[in-house]
C-alpha cells in the first residue's frame, strides 16, 4: 500500500493560516484586514519558496546526492530540456569516451518526436527522467489537476519508449508551487534539482559556464547542464558541447566519478 503524502510545515502552516484567517472573520468580521494581511504575508513566504529550487520547504528535494555517494567521491550530471536530435548524439558520444553515466531530464513531446534517441541514451546506459510534457514557462501557476495531468504524460511516454519508469521529476527551471509535492507523490516521483547551475541557456561563454560548474567543486555535487535550448557559444557550437569534455577532465583530475542519480528507494 502506498503511504500517505505526508505535508512539509510550512504547507501545514499555510493551511493553518487559511483556516485561521476564515474562521476569525465569521467570528469577528472586524477582524478582515488582519486576516488579509496574514494571507498576503503567507503566500510572499510561500511564492519566494516556489522560486527556489534548492528548497525543501515545499516538500523533499534531492538537491545533493547521499552521503554514501559523497565518500565514493560520486557527481552526477544532469541534463536538461532534450532530446535534442542535434545536440543530444554528440553529448552521449563525449559521455562515452569518458566512460561517464548522466541523467537526462527529457520533454515529453520531444521524447514522442525523438523515440529512438531517447532509447539510446537508455542503451548507453544513462538515465532519462521526468522534466514535464509540455515544459511550460506557467508551470509553477499549475493547479494540481493539470500539474498531474502533465507530468502523468510525460511518464507514460517515458515508460512506453525506454521502458523504465522515470524516478525523479525536475520542473520548468526548478520553479514550482506547493501542490507540487503531493502530485509527485501520487505519481511515485521524487523532486530532483542541482547544487551547481551555469545558466548555460542564457550563457555562451564556455569559461563562464566551466568556471560556474567547476568552482569548488566536490562529492556529491549534483551538476546541470542543457541539450535542449542550449546557448550557442560564438562560433554558433552548443555550449555544452564545448563545455562538457572540459568538465569531464576536471572531474577525472578532482578524482570525481560521474554517474546517474541514485535509486530513491535505496
Amino acid at each position: 500500500m502506498p503511504t500517505p503524502w505526508k505535508p512539509t510545515f510550512a504547507i501545514k502552516a499555510t493551511l493553518a493560516v487559511h483556516a485561521a484567517a476564515a474562521v476569525g472573520c465569521l467570528i469577528v468580521p472586524s477582524l478582515w484586514p488582519w486576516a488579509v494581511g496574514a494571507l498576503v504575508i503567507n503566500h510572499a513566504i510561500i511564492t519566494t519558496a516556489g522560486l527556489l529550487p534548492r528548497t525543501t520547504l515545499l516538500g523533499p528535494n534531492l538537491n545533493r546526492l547521499p552521503d554514501d555517494a559523497v565518500a565514493r567521491r560520486e557527481v552526477a550530471i544532469t541534463i536538461d530540456d532534450g532530446p535534442d536530435p542535434e545536440v543530444t548524439p554528440r553529448v552521449l558520444d563525449l559521455l562515452d569516451v569518458a566512460n561517464a553515466k548522466a541523467t537526462f531530464f527529457c520533454i515529453g513531446w520531444r521524447a514522442r518526436e525523438n523515440p529512438a534517441l531517447c532509447r539510446e541514451i537508455v542503451a548507453r546506459g544513462h538515465r532519462v527522467e521526468n522534466h514535464g510534457d509540455s515544459h511550460s514557462k506557467a508551470f509553477a501557476f499549475f493547479g494540481p489537476g493539470r500539474m498531474k495531468a502533465d507530468i502523468a504524460a510525460a511518464q507514460t511516454t517515458f515508460a512506453g519508449i525506454t521502458g523504465q519508469a522515470p524516478r525523479y521529476f525536475r520542473a520548468t527551471a526548478g520553479l514550482r508551487n506547493p501542490f507540487l509535492d503531493a502530485v509527485l507523490h501520487k505519481l511515485g516521483l521524487k523532486l530532483a534539482s542541482w547544487t551547481r547551475r551555469p545558466y548555460d541557456t542564457r550563457c555562451g561563454d564556455p569559461e563562464i559556464v566551466l568556471e560556474r560548474l567547476s568552482r569548488d567543486l566536490g562529492p556529491g555535487d549534483i551538476l546541470l547542464l542543457h541539450d535542449g535550448h542550449a546557448a550557442r557559444t560564438t562560433d554558433g557550437q552548443p555550449v555544452i558541447l564545448t563545455v562538457l569534455p572540459r568538465l569531464l577532465d576536471t572531474l577525472r583530475q578532482h578524482q570525481l566519478n560521474p554517474v546517474t542519480l541514485p535509486d530513491p528507494k535505496l
